[in-house]
């Protein structure tokens, strides 16, 4: 998208905002490599139990009020100044349209297996929390291209969205249960360089530093 961006849209990334992009995609890759295989759920059952834990239901409604407070109160302040108030908003949402769409998965499979997947009630809940997180997201992400540099909104919006869908999904599966302490390692490495990174879009996007220029301070000195 930074490519893309860069070439039709003529904006343009800094050494930091490209260095930012390289380690964001490292840092996923490592924690690709690194993730513990997901809890198998096969049934819609299965699915309602876990959307049921204590330790999920308290991260929803976490993630719920944090949302609300950025929707009511800080994104009509602040949105239009801040790059990451409309990407945070999408990021938190995304958590929920993540586990609908694991869950409507699972009941399409049944219904190829011929059960009758649409009595279940949850399946009318998960299409309902779906429509209105993808809304949501599509709307304020929008809003977030409209105001900022395409280039900095996707790769800051790719790694936001990251987290806290894998957050969202330790939590639901207890992944991290059964993960060996060198995949742990690996994770929370990964993480970090995704941090860095964009730490690096975010900080340094104002700074107009190019390569060539860099190169030659350096033979300078």
């Amino acid at each position: 998208s930074a490519i893309l961006s860069s070439h039709f849209l003529n904006e343009k990334l800094n050494i930091h905002g490209k260095l930012g992009c390289v380690l964001s995609i490292l840092g996923s890759t490592v924690m690709v490599i690194h993730a513990p295989e997901e809890e198998e759920v096969t049934s819609l059952d299965e699915m309602e139990r876990k959307l049921q834990d204590p330790a999920f239901v308290t991260f929803a409604v976490l993630l719920t009020v944090v949302a609300l407070v950025l929707i009511v109160v800080v994104a009509p302040k602040r949105g239009q100044t801040n790059i990451l108030i409309y990407i945070l908003i999408c990021s938190l949402i995304g958590a929920f349209s993540v586990s609908s769409v694991k869950g409507l998965g699972i009941a399409i499979k049944q219904l190829l297996q011929r059960q009758p997947a649409y009595r279940h009630p949850l399946v009318y809940i998960l299409v309902g929390i779906l429509v209105l997180s993808v809304s949501t997201q599509i709307s304020y992400l929008n809003k977030a291209l409209d105001v900022f540099n395409t280039s900095l909104v996707t790769p800051i919006y790719y790694v936001c969205f990251t987290t806290t869908v894998v957050t969202c999904s330790i939590i639901l599966f207890k992944e991290w249960s059964s993960m060996e302490l060198g995949d742990i390692i690996g994770t929370l490495s990964g993480f970090c360089s995704i941090i860095i990174g964009i730490f690096l879009l975010h900080a340094f996007k104002n700074t107009n530093i190019t390569w060539s220029q860099l190169m030659s301070t350096v033979a300078k000195e």
